[in-house]
């Protein structure tokens, strides 16, 4: 199977079973053997998407933008205007310090996030060498047989 053959996926939609079986070269018996499944696995990758992660400047200075900071820095500016230099420097640290607590906070629930997300992992039932099978979800490929029932994860585009 060429990656110039893989489709959109509407392109399936109406498309009957045989055809589509055909068009991936599988076995509706059988499935993919473990051999052809690591082979498209090397061609087109996981079956996962890769999460990219903002910078840590970025979600900092990204707390100085909104309403309520924006509505405690023109204090600031106008306690500035006004030569005010008690009442800046009081509003200035008040900003300062809701601005790192917001920032820890959220780096700690991110953190904890991405331990949950590690600890979880999303298995699928898959016809593989003639017997269905658990795998990972991140593991796969076009032309797997995925076995569903009501209440599954979706795994993937299928």
């Amino acid at each position: 199977m060429n990656s110039t053959e893989i489709k959109n996926t509407d392109y399936y939609l109406n498309q009957h079973v045989e055809d589509s079986l055909s068009d991936f070269q599988v076995n509706s018996q059988a499935g993919l053997s473990s051999a052809e499944a690591q082979q498209r696995l090397k061609q087109y990758g996981a079956n996962q998407i890769t999460e990219k992660e903002e910078p840590l400047w970025r979600r900092f200075f990204k707390r100085f933008w909104g309403p309520i900071p924006w509505m405690i820095e023109t204090a600031a500016l106008l306690s500035a205007f006004l030569q005010k230099w008690e009442d800046f420097t009081v509003i200035i640290i008040m900003l300062l310090i809701n601005v790192l607590l917001d920032f820890f906070q959220e780096h700690r629930a991110l953190n904890a996030l991405k331990v949950l997300k590690q600890q979880i992992t999303q298995e699928v039932r898959v016809l593989r060498d003639g017997q269905y099978q658990r795998i990972a979800a991140k593991l796969l490929v076009p032309g797997d047989i995925v076995y569903l029932e009501a209440g599954n994860f979706i795994p993937a585009d299928l």
